[in-house]
């Protein structure tokens, strides 16, 4: 699309504002609202924001302006809020591409593939739940009668919230994103909408948007949708599954189907994956990084029998207890949770991959036993390692990293320092838990 041709297709669709839009250092999106007529303004000079007050962005009080500077291939109306257009924005510091930013971040490793011919294709599966607020103030459910104990594909789940689905999908639809499918997860009021994948940085971009859209569209019906990854102690946890492949622009790379192990893998797509082993506990703090994510990475079962979230690091066929399923001719991370920023994780993951592809790492053999059901004898018998298990252990993996501390630049020394701090205010929340143990035990 050409600013010509952008300006034309604001006039046809009566848009008024843009929302142009980056992320903060946790994928959170903010936006300044943009008069359409100043469309160039974004273009060229940027919309200008105190950096100061953004999450991440390593910019004191006195320091620069930060500018968000629009991809024109991004432009698209915001159907749930008429009159509006969005556009995603990289960011600028003195004219010149901001690193702590994250689509920056995720660009830079996007060249690194760009020198192989290679484009990486990402497909993300956002979980999300979809709950209300009580008159007493607690959260529950949005549907008070979404209460099976294995609620998985559920008709009546997903028919009684089908008004939110289907806002949501039609929107969506309307912006250029085909989903393909809306199902009832494992949880009670958690749900899954699949998109078909693209090249990683659409597919990050329309992660942002997808939930821009669905907290929007849950708060005009006076619900509330979730990514947190685990709201609720005994119920699986929201996940954000990446599927990936490399492609050249015209075959998939990942895929053999004369493989002698019989998962469909190329020799590159086995590299890869060794890379993602290697590098597992690293990309934890990236791909689950909040204290919450770790109720989410457990070793053990829900009470559904099985929390889909992987706690080991290993590979396997269509295995979903392990950390990668091979699906066929591409790759599954199951590590990613619901509340990661999809550009630095996704930037994590090519570093990771890179890695194991310019060193000829071999992943081993893959185990296609289910994992939740090793002892821990077994465990390490098959060299099977544990993820790490709350988040300073994966913060501290991530320090001692330094293919993944370099890949992320000056965005990845902010996001420890801020990371720790939510670590240590953690640590010292007194919580409800700790009042009814020990208040008057002693």
């Amino acid at each position: 699309m050409t600013p010509a041709e952008a300006k034309q297709f604001l006039a046809d669709n009566n848009v008024r504002y843009i929302l142009a839009q980056f992320v903060d250092i946790h994928g959170v999106a903010k936006t300044k609202s943009v008069p359409a007529a100043h469309l160039d303004l974004i273009l060229k000079e940027g919309a200008g924001f105190a950096g100061f007050a953004v999450w991440g962005l390593g910019i004191d009080p006195q320091g620069p302006d930060f500018m968000a500077v629009g991809d024109l291939d991004t432009l698209t109306l915001v159907p749930w809020q008429p009159g509006y257009a969005r556009i995603a924005c990289d960011g600028y510091v003195k004219k010149e591409p901001w690193q702590f930013e994250s689509r920056v971040t995720l660009k830079r490793q996007v060249d690194r593939l760009k020198q192989h011919g290679w484009i990486l294709n990402t497909g993300l599966e956002p979980e999300f739940s979809l709950l209300r607020r009580t008159e007493d103030g607690r959260i529950v459910p949005c549907d008070d009668s979404d209460a099976l104990p294995k609620p998985c594909y559920d008709y009546k789940g997903l028919s009684r919230s089908r008004e939110f689905l289907e806002r949501l999908t039609e929107s969506l639809i309307k912006c250029g994103i085909d989903v393909y499918q809306i199902d009832h997860e494992d949880a009670n009021g958690q749900f899954e909408i699949n998109y078909t994948y693209s090249d990683c940085l659409k597919s990050a971009d329309s992660y942002v948007f997808f939930k821009m859209a669905a907290a929007e569209i849950a708060n005009e019906l006076g619900l509330i949708c979730s990514f947190m990854p685990k709201p609720f102690s005994n119920r699986p946890g929201n996940g954000m599954h990446m599927h990936m492949s490399i492609s050249d622009g015209e075959s998939n790379l990942f895929a053999d189907k004369h493989d002698e192990r019989g998962l469909g893998l190329s020799k590159l797509a086995y590299h890869w994956t060794a890379g993602l082993l290697k590098h597992a506990a690293a990309l934890s703090a990236i791909c689950a990084p909040t204290v919450n994510s770790y109720k989410r990475l457990v070793v053990g079962r829900s009470l559904t029998g099985a929390t889909w979230a992987p706690a080991y690091v290993s590979y396997g066929d269509n295995n979903r207890s392990s950390m990668v399923r091979i699906p066929g001719g591409r790759i599954e991370l199951r590590l990613p949770d619901a509340a990661c920023n999809a550009y630095l994780a996704t930037a994590a993951v090519i570093a990771a991959g890179l890695d194991g592809v310019n060193n000829k790492l071999e992943p081993g053999e893959p185990c296609n036993l289910n994992l939740y059901e090793m002892s821990a004898e077994d465990l390490r018998k098959r060299e099977i390692s544990i993820l790490p298990q709350n988040l300073q252990e994966a913060l501290h993996a991530l320090e001692r990293d330094e293919v993944m501390l370099e890949a992320l630049g000056p965005a990845g020394g902010e996001f420890l320092r801020l990371k720790h701090m939510e670590w240590i205010e953690y640590m010292r929340h007194v919580s409800d838990w700790e009042q009814k143990s020990y208040l008057e035990f002693f």
